[in-house]
């Protein structure tokens, strides 16, 4: 079903993936889409949409091939007339003919146009699938590390307020504490105990997610490689996309493909001129009488024709002037079309583009604040031991340092996220660029070349079958994370660059 791999020289977006050595059961990034582009049924349905795009420039070519057909007809006569003296019992008759389209006043020509450019436009809607496929599997992928580190911060963080509840509790029989820095201190707890609870929530959904688009379970997931060669301005992020976006070459295809519609719909008007031959065959079994006196009739005779057959259309009530101007309408509404998605394309960089050096700045800034709420976390609970700190105030400080991490863990999957759905909105996140290793990529002019000269009537593919895999069997996903006291808080997602 695949073809070979494209050339090497492709640039390896990932490359960066199989650097670092992982454990031997984890995942990394280029797995997890390489699955994808192995397994997820959207990406099959598109394929197969495509195959069914390359059919149709044989059908339009068949408009202009020769034709050939035949009949044949065996009739008893059971009851004759009373004056049929030489009437046959039976008889045979077959008929064969040739038809050559010899002019059509180009719609044919115009009609395998079309078909043709609409498979260039399919092309670039399997490539816009693939890579709108792969920024959600990195969405996913993301998802889930950054799921699982607030996992780890929220259950380190009720551990915490667990011994600080303990301690608080302690103080308070010896009379160091009142009741209500236990009260604070078990409120905190509790509040904290609802929060780890949210936050494995929000992970299962997020494994879930992950599993419906790469098809198995994740494991281990790797921190991804930095993104490279990301664009130093938003007007180069649109230059980039105005000449590699998919979505903008389909729509720009598809308005070529309706002006050859066009042209279609206008030769309506001319003539269309065909050669053709025909051969007849009767054969009457013995069973044709002669008249008495004469020679007795042949019991079988064969007779063949050919010409040139010209259709002249003079009046059509108007058909050939309608379904032109229906054709042009639909050709504007192309052309109106382009537009709106090179707008669309435009605006959708301008914002990744945006999005991506916002979160890059915050990731920044978060660092600067989990740096500045550690510190003053230590400093707070130095000023309690003495005295000059309440309990509240540690409590606050913990939040405090617990909220930027949080933070910090959402900036940076929103800055990886941001840059790779910016390289798939600039045509630069596909699998040529990614380098997917496991398999040969999939060519779509394979299955076109090997249908487009198909002239075989009996000709015909294997039954269907689904390609994709399904999840069923997968088990139900948790939001449990490994207990590893090496591990670190926050994951170490880089930020592509910014």
């Amino acid at each position: 079903m695949h073809a070979l791999r494209r050339p090497a020289r492709a640039a390896l977006l990932l490359a960066g993936a199989s650097a670092a050595v992982a454990p031997a059961a984890a995942d990394d990034l280029r797995s997890a889409l390489a699955s994808a582009y192995e397994t997820n049924p959207t990406i099959e349905a598109a394929r197969a949409n495509q195959r069914a795009v390359d059919a149709a420039v044989p059908i339009a070519r068949a408009a202009g091939l020769p034709s050939l057909g035949g009949t044949a007809t065996y009739t008893e006569f059971v009851k004759k007339s009373a004056n049929a003296f030489t009437s046959p019992d039976r008889a045979l008759d077959a008929q064969a003919s040739l038809s050559v389209p010899i002019f059509s006043g180009g719609a044919v020509r115009n009609s395998v146009a079309a078909a043709e450019t609409r498979v260039t436009a399919g092309r670039a809607d399997l490539r816009a699938t693939e890579s709108g496929l792969f920024a959600q599997v990195v969405g996913a992928y993301l998802d889930v590390i950054r799921d699982s580190a607030i996992v780890g911060l929220n259950r380190n963080n009720v551990q915490v307020l667990d011994v600080n509840l303990t301690a608080t509790r302690d103080r308070f029989e010896i009379g160091d504490l009142t009741r209500t820095d236990v009260a604070q201190s078990q409120a905190r707890l509790a509040q904290a105990r609802g929060d780890l609870r949210n936050a494995e929530a929000t992970l299962a959904g997020s494994r879930e997610s992950y599993i419906r688009l790469v098809g198995r379970p994740p494991v281990d997931l790797q921190p991804p490689p930095p993104l490279p060669n990301m664009p130093a301005s938003a007007e180069e992020a649109v230059s980039v996309a105005l000449e590699s976006n998919p979505d903008l070459a389909a729509a720009r295809e598809r308005s070529k493909a309706a002006g050859y519609d066009t042209r279609v719909a206008g030769a309506g008007r001319l003539p269309k001129v065909s050669v053709f031959t025909g051969l007849d065959y009767t054969n009457y079994f013995d069973s044709l009488a002669s008249i008495p006196g004469t020679l007795p009739f042949a019991q079988h005779q064969t007779s063949a024709q050919a010409g040139v057959r010209a259709t002249i259309p003079l009046f059509q009530g108007g058909l050939p002037a309608a379904q032109e101007r229906q054709a042009q309408a639909r050709e504007s509404q192309t052309l109106e079309q382009e537009i709106g998605t090179e707008r669309e394309v435009i605006a959708t960089v301008r914002t990744y583009f945006q999005q991506w050096k916002a979160a890059n700045e915050i990731i920044v800034s978060s660092q600067s604040a989990v740096d500045a709420a550690t510190l003053s976390l230590e400093g707070v609970r130095a000023e309690n031991s003495v005295g000059n700190r309440t309990i509240l105030d540690i409590l606050n400080a913990e939040q405090e340092l617990l909220n930027a991490q949080v933070q910090l863990v959402r900036a940076r999957r929103n800055a990886y996220v941001a840059g790779f759905s910016l390289l798939a909105a600039m045509g630069k996140a596909e699998a040529r660029d990614i380098g997917i290793e496991g398999g040969a990529l999939y060519d779509p002019t394979v299955n076109y070349r090997r249908v487009r000269n198909n002239i075989w009537d009996w000709a015909h593919d294997p039954a269907p079958k689904p390609q994709s895999t399904r999840t069923v069997d997968t088990p139900a996903q948790d939001g449990s994370i490994p207990s590893d006291p090496t591990a670190p808080a926050i994951p170490g997602v880089p930020n592509s660059g910014g």
